[in-house]
């Protein structure tokens, strides 16, 4: 696989074009159908299909998806880039609000370096953008870490375009990660402008639509117990038909590509821009090799235009989260 870099300068990270969000490993999609073992050699077998960017965040379990990540790639430490995430409250196993306060993020740095059984954390984000925590002080608690050699390179999660640009004046932002697919597009009208002005990277999470562009969920598709997908509106049962006028046309696009909706939807993605890298999540060793070759689909012009006019035309029914998760957003 080749590989993208994210940011500039002393800062920047080249990792691989398609990453690997490992949050499902343990939260938010059922009951995981493989062991923590099997959960192991799937992260190491992304790296064996040249995956070198992993995410994960303290709050996915919590903690324990920075643990399961850590374990899996403490032999292969040197080849890959591991990005974590501070910016939540967390009491009783549960989050309880925000905190960004630079005391509270030394903390968190110190716990995931632990956890992920490191030295160095390659990539850092503020989860999400705390209003009562100047993002001055963040980037400048962000920096410090840096200096001490404990964060190789600062994030920002579902940030704005004016926090980007504050954040970025104290210390160089090397990426923002925020939800990007062919069926959510609001981060082009702003964010995206910013990022290439700036030289930052950009990590589109759940880029395959939390399954959606894969063609394996319809209105009929019963989530289980603890799937986040039952609370998203746009997964209510109305609306997976009517948004199913464009993964019909991916699909179709995919046959006559020799490809999976999933692989045209990521290639899709990369055709953005060069500093974009998806990290789509996976449980099962047979995506990470079908994620991994999304990189050599190759859509012309004519494609990528006409997936672009679909997306916009149809548009897509429901949020992408419910109320109280959008609340968290930064706007």
């Amino acid at each position: 696989m080749h590989t993208r870099t994210l940011g500039t300068g002393s800062h920047a990270l080249d990792v691989s074009a398609v990453g690997l969000g490992c949050m499902g490993m343990s939260q938010s999609y059922g009951p995981n159908p493989g062991t923590r073992d099997e959960m192991i050699d799937v992260i190491r077998s992304a790296v064996d299909h040249g995956v070198t960017f992993f995410d994960t965040a303290e709050v996915y379990g919590p903690y324990v998806n920075e643990e399961l990540v850590g374990e899996a790639l403490e032999p292969l430490r040197d080849g890959v880039a591991i990005a974590t995430k501070f910016g939540w409250r967390i009491e009783d196993g549960r989050m309880a609000g925000l905190d960004s306060r630079p005391e509270q993020i030394r903390r968190v740095a110190d716990a995931s370096l632990r956890r992920l059984r490191t030295d160095v954390i390659d990539l850092f984000y503020q989860h999400r953008v705390d209003p009562d925590v100047p993002i001055e002080e963040v980037a400048g608690a962000v920096g410090e870490l840096v200096r001490e050699g404990k964060v190789r390179a600062f994030g920002l999660s579902e940030a704005s375009a004016a926090t980007i640009r504050r954040a970025h004046a104290v210390h160089p932002v090397t990426a923002v990660q925020s939800e990007y697919s062919l069926w959510t597009r609001e981060p082009e009208a702003e964010v995206l402008p910013v990022l290439a002005e700036l030289g930052i990277g950009f990590v589109p999470f759940s880029p395959l639509g939390k399954g959606f562009l894969t063609g394996t969920v319809d209105q009929g598709t019963a989530f289980a117990e603890g799937d986040i997908r039952s609370t998203i509106p746009r997964f209510t049962a109305e609306n997976r038909a009517a948004n199913r006028a464009l993964v019909d046309h991916v699909g179709e696009l995919a046959r006559e590509r020799d490809a999976t909706p999933g692989q045209v939807a990521l290639a899709w993605l990369l055709a953005q821009h060069p500093w974009i890298v998806p990290i789509p999540g996976t449980r099962r060793t047979g995506r990470i090799a079908e994620n991994a070759a999304a990189t050599a689909v190759a859509l012309s012009a004519d494609e990528l235009a006409d997936l672009d006019a679909l997306a916009r035309r149809v548009g897509v029914q429901g949020d992408r989260y419910n109320a109280g998760q959008m609340s968290f957003i930064d706007r």
